[in-house]
C-alpha cells in the first residue's frame, strides 16, 4: 500500500481505537506523534489531539508521561469492543417476535439528545418502522430489558418506551422484515472476507510501516462494519456467513495487535 494513498484518519478516532484495542495500553506522546506520521497527521494535531481528550476525561497521564484510556475512554472502548462478543449475546434462534422502542414522548427540540437517540438506536440495528417506532428483531438474549439497558448506555434517552411485541399483525411483521437491506449485508460480508484474505497474504511482504497502516485501515474498516452490524437472525439474514466475517476479523485483529506491538515497541510504548 502506498503511504501517499493513505486515506487520514481523524486523530482522535486513531488514538482512542489504539488506546482502546487491547486492555491497559499506554502510550506516551511522542510515540503518538509518530504513529500520526503514519497517517500524514501533523505533530500538533496529535499534541492537541492528545491535550483534549485528557481533558474531557478520555485520557489519562500516568508515570513518565505516558497516557492510557480514562473513565469516558474505557466506556468507548467497551462499546467499541463489544463486537468480539456479539454473536455469543444471540439466542439460537428466532421465534418472531420484535423488540419496540417508542420515542413520541421525547423532546424534538433537543437535538444532542436526539443525535443520541439516533446513534444509539443505529448501533443496535433499530429501523423505524412507524413514526416514533423503531424496531429490530427479539434475537438478542435477555429481551427487551437487555437491549434497553444497552441502548441507554449507548445515549438513549430514559423516557424512550423499550419493550417487546409478540404478535404483530401479519401485514407489519412482513413490512418489518423488509427494513434492511439484506443483500448488502451479506454482499458486505462476503467482500470482507475477500479483501481480509487478501490482506492476511499481503501483510508479510510489506515493510512495517505500510503493514502498521494496512493492518489498521484493513481492520478498522471491518470493525466498522461489526460495530453497526443489526445482527439479524435468520431467515432474514445468512448467519453463517456473518459468523464467518466475524470470525475472520477477530484473527486479522490479532495479527494486527502484533504487528502494532512490533511498531510501538521502538519506542517502548507498552501494548499488551
Amino acid at each position: 500500500m502506498n503511504k501517499a494513498e493513505t486515506k487520514k484518519p481523524v486523530a482522535r478516532k486513531l488514538l482512542l481505537k489504539l488506546l482502546g484495542s487491547r486492555d491497559n495500553v499506554k502510550m506516551s506522546a511522542s510515540s503518538a506523534v509518530r504513529v500520526g506520521a503514519l497517517f500524514n497527521i501533523s505533530e500538533n494535531s496529535i499534541r492537541v489531539t492528545i491535550n483534549r481528550l485528557h481533558s474531557a476525561g478520555m485520557l489519562s497521564l500516568v508515570d513518565r508521561g505516558y497516557y492510557l484510556l480514562g473513565k469516558e475512554g474505557v466506556n468507548f472502548a467497551r462499546e467499541i469492543n463489544s463486537w468480539r462478543n456479539a454473536e455469543t449475546s444471540l439466542l439460537p434462534s428466532w421465534n418472531g417476535d420484535w423488540i419496540v422502542v417508542h420515542t413520541h414522548m421525547l423532546a424534538k427540540s433537543d437535538k444532542k439528545q436526539a443525535r443520541q437517540n439516533d446513534r444509539a438506536l443505529k448501533i443496535l440495528g433499530l429501523k423505524k418502522l412507524l413514526p416514533d417506532m423503531h424496531i429490530r428483531p427479539s434475537n438478542i438474549q435477555g429481551g427487551a430489558s437487555v437491549v434497553r439497558e444497552k441502548l441507554q448506555a449507548l445515549g438513549l434517552s430514559q423516557q424512550a418506551a423499550v419493550f417487546c411485541a409478540f404478535d404483530l399483525e401479519p401485514k407489519l411483521h412482513l413490512r418489518a422484515g423488509k427494513l434492511w437491506n439484506t443483500a448488502e449485508l451479506e454482499q458486505g460480508y462476503q467482500q470482507g472476507v475477500i479483501e481480509l484474505k487478501e490482506s492476511i497474504n499481503r501483510l508479510p511482504t510489506l515493510s512495517l510501516e505500510d503493514a502498521t497502516t494496512e493492518s489498521f485501515e484493513i481492520g478498522d474498516s471491518a470493525l466498522h462494519q461489526l460495530v453497526f452490524d443489526p445482527l439479524l437472525p435468520s431467515p432474514l439474514i445468512n448467519e453463517s456467513l456473518r459468523r464467518e466475517f466475524a470470525e475472520l476479523v477477530r484473527h486479522y485483529d490479532d495479527i494486527g495487535a502484533q504487528i502494532w506491538h512490533q511498531f510501538l515497541s521502538l519506542d517502548n510504548t507498552q501494548f499488551a
